[in-house]
Parts: C-alpha cells; sequence; structure tokens
C-alpha cells in the first residue's frame, strides 16, 4: 500500500497515491448519486401502480425522503469521522446505503419504498468521502481531486438519464434498487482495498459552533445552498421545457445532456487548474457565481419571449453546467483549505447538510412556483438567490496560490 501524502511532499504532478485516492474516492460519490438519479425519469410512471402512487404529493416526497434523510445525516457522519477515522464511517454508510436499496426492491407499496430509501439516505458519507480527498491529497491538487468528484456527479446524472429507461424494462424497478445496494456492498471493497490509508490527524478537538460560526465557511455553506437550489429547482420545469421548445421526448432528453455535460467539464478545467496555479481562486469563483447568474436572467428573459428557439436553451444549459462544474470542484476544496485540520469532518458535515437542504428546497420551491407563477419564475428566484450569494462571496477571502502557505482563517 502507497504511503500517505504528506504536505512534505514535492509539489509535483498528483502522485499515483493521490489519483488512485481521488479517482476511487470519486466513484463511490458517484455511485451515492446514482442511487438518486437512476430513479428521476422513472419513479413516477412506476408508482402509479403502487398502493400510494396515485398521490403526487405522496410520490415527491418519496423521492425527496433520500435528500432529506441526508441533511439529517451529514453533520453526525461528518463529526464521527473526525472522531473514528474517514473508512470506518464511510463503510458504515454504505451498508446502510445497500440495506435501503434491498428494503425498497422487496417494497410493494409506495410506503415501504419511503422507509427503503430514509435508509438509503441515512447512509450520509458526503462528508467523511470528501474529507478522505483532502486529507489524501495536496493542497495544490485538492480541487483537481474534487474536480473529479464533480465530473463523477455529472457523468452520472448524464448516464443515468441513458440507462435508467433500458434497466427499467429489462429488470423493472426493483432490479435497479437490488443493483444499486450491489454496487454499494462492492464499493466497500474499494475503500478498504483500493483507497490508500491515510493516518488519522491528531490535533485538539474544535467545537463544534466554532466552525458552525466560521465566517469563510458561512460564505461557502450559503452559496453551495444556492447551487444545489438552483439546480433542483431547475430540472423540475427543465424536462417540460425542452419537450415544448426543442421537440425532444423525455426518454431522448440524453442526447443533449450527455454532450453537455461533457463539454461542460471540459470546458470548465482550464479556469480552475489556471487560477489555481496563480493564487486566482476568488477570480475563478466569482465568475462563475456571475455566469450562473447570467444564465438564470437569461433563461427567465427567453421563456418570456412570444418564440423561443431550441438552440438558446441547450447553450445556456452548457453554459450552467460549466458555471456549475466550476463551483462543485471548488467549493468542497476551499472548505478543506479553510477548516481547522481536526475539524475537516464536521465543516464538510455542515456544508453537505446545505447541500442536501438546497436539493429538497429546490424541488418544493420549484415545484410551487411552476404550479403558480410560471416556469420563468422558478429562473428567476434562482436569479435572485444567486445575487444574494454573489454579494455574500464579494468578501471572501482569496487562498494564495498552490505551493505557497495556506491561508488562515
Amino acid at each position: 500500500m502507497n504511503s500517505p501524502v504528506t504536505e512534505s511532499t514535492p509539489r509535483t504532478a498528483m502522485s499515483r497515491a493521490e489519483v488512485r485516492a481521488s479517482a476511487s474516492l470519486a466513484s463511490i460519490f458517484a455511485l451515492r448519486m446514482l442511487g438518486l438519479f437512476l430513479i428521476l425519469p422513472v419513479f413516477a410512471v412506476y408508482a402509479k401502480g403502487l398502493s400510494g402512487g396515485q398521490s403526487a404529493a405522496m410520490v415527491g416526497l418519496a423521492m425527496g425522503m433520500y435528500g432529506l434523510v441526508q441533511s439529517l445525516g451529514q453533520i453526525p457522519f461528518g463529526m464521527a469521522a473526525d472522531k473514528f477515522g474517514r473508512k470506518p464511517v464511510i463503510v458504515v454508510g454504505l451498508l446502510l446505503f445497500a440495506l435501503g436499496s434491498f428494503v425498497a426492491a422487496g417494497a410493494h407499496d409506495l410506503g415501504w419504498i419511503m422507509v427503503g430509501r430514509a435508509i438509503q439516505g441515512a447512509g450520509a458519507i458526503s462528508a467523511a468521502v470528501t474529507a478522505l480527498i483532502a486529507d489524501s491529497t495536496r493542497e495544490e491538487h485538492r480541487t483537481k481531486a474534487m474536480a473529479m468528484v464533480g465530473g463523477s456527479i455529472g457523468l452520472t446524472f448524464a448516464l443515468s438519464l441513458v440507462v435508467s429507461p433500458l434497466l427499467y424494462h429489462y429488470i423493472g424497478m426493483a432490479g435497479i434498487f437490488s443493483v444499486t445496494g450491489v454496487l454499494a456492498l462492492a464499493a466497500i471493497g474499494v475503500v478498504l482495498f483500493v483507497v490508500p490509508a491515510v493516518p488519522m490527524v491528531t490535533a485538539a478537538r474544535v467545537p463544534f459552533g466554532q466552525v458552525l460560526r466560521h465566517a469563510e465557511l458561512m460564505r461557502l455553506n450559503a452559496g453551495v445552498f444556492v447551487l444545489h437550489m438552483s439546480q433542483m429547482a431547475m430540472f423540475v420545469v427543465l424536462p417540460a421545457t425542452l419537450v415544448q421548445y426543442v421537440g425532444l421526448p423525455v426518454a431522448e432528453h440524453w442526447k443533449i445532456y450527455l454532450p453537455v455535460v461533457l463539454a461542460s467539464f471540459l470546458f470548465m478545467l482550464p479556469p480552475v487548474f489556471i487560477g489555481e496555479k496563480r493564487g486566482m481562486m476568488k477570480q475563478v469563483f466569482m465568475a462563475a457565481i456571475t455566469l450562473l447568474l447570467l444564465v438564470q436572467l437569461a433563461l427567465c428573459a427567453v421563456l418570456a419571449q412570444p418564440l423561443v428557439h431550441g438552440w438558446m436553451l441547450v447553450v445556456l444549459l452548457l453554459m450552467f453546467f460549466i458555471a456549475f462544474n466550476i463551483l462543485e470542484a471548488c467549493q468542497p476544496s476551499l472548505v478543506s483549505r479553510l477548516a481547522p485540520p481536526a475539524a475537516k469532518g464536521t465543516a464538510l458535515g455542515i456544508y453537505n447538510t446545505l447541500q442536501s437542504l438546497g436539493l429538497f428546497c429546490g424541488g418544493a420551491l420549484g415545484g410551487v412556483l411552476k404550479q403558480y407563477a410560471g416556469t420563468s419564475a422558478v429562473f428567476l428566484m434562482c436569479g435572485v438567490a444567486t445575487l444574494t450569494w454573489l454579494i455574500i462571496a464579494t468578501n471572501m477571502k482569496n487562498l494564495p496560490r498552490r505551493g505557497a502557505a495556506s491561508a488562515t482563517a
């Protein structure tokens, strides 16, 4: 097993241990998101045949249960990762995820599927996985590692849109849940035998309140809430919008999402790497928030016009994913650099709690606004929230370029 990475290691390209740790942990992160994404294209159709599935509110609650329970478990799992180590907590979380998958696979009514989804969500390992990535990489390569995670999530989302209808056709919803359970068990082997070992941080424990009130971390926590609220709210209305203006049925939306996500990942890499190398991460960060704001306002304006060209929506979707992937890579890296060394898991637990709450609130608010105020109102809400985030982020600290001493909070 490769020796753990330390700050004294020469600052060159990512080491083999760093690449192995980042890639394997990104795959585990993607697996968790696969459990969320795979059901999105087909669950509403499947649920109609179940007891209780005639209620749109109950179906929505079943879909959102995963994210809601995730938000409740992130902080306890993050604190446990600081106290007991990253790998044991990740293994426990994956076991819960697998158990929930198998419960949902054996369910014959909506109530038991909700129980299964809740157990899946109880395995809230985002903070522990992200903290282990931070522990396994040198500071100057951390954003690259987080970019692997962001890229894996984007690719998982696009892949789920392609394979979910096919899996549903051949193995049904129970089969989809069973597959995610088996993959979770396989991921435990990846954690134990593929991810390189790193020593636990032995510094003095940091009070939870100190981490919660950390000014720079609060900016990032507010940001991830807005980012994922906007993402979920947008995808409440985007599928129907693409059907109306692009002319593609939902089953063929992967033809847009897949190339857009792949292209956005290629476009996001140069600004992230250049910004990190030259000590300009704040400028890159602020530019990405500004791009996100412009996309929201442009979508609001475009959809208010009597004639909407489909290519406009595709271009704006590409711009959204470029901004989203930059921010998705930058923010957890910044949290890991700004958090006290002995409280990375706790800080990332708080961060991921706000991420999960953003997903839940985005879905709820997006649905209400679409029903009572129209599609443009959803993008207007996202624009106002993003503008607020831009104002909050204006005074954030700019961390030094890679290789320089880390800024202290």
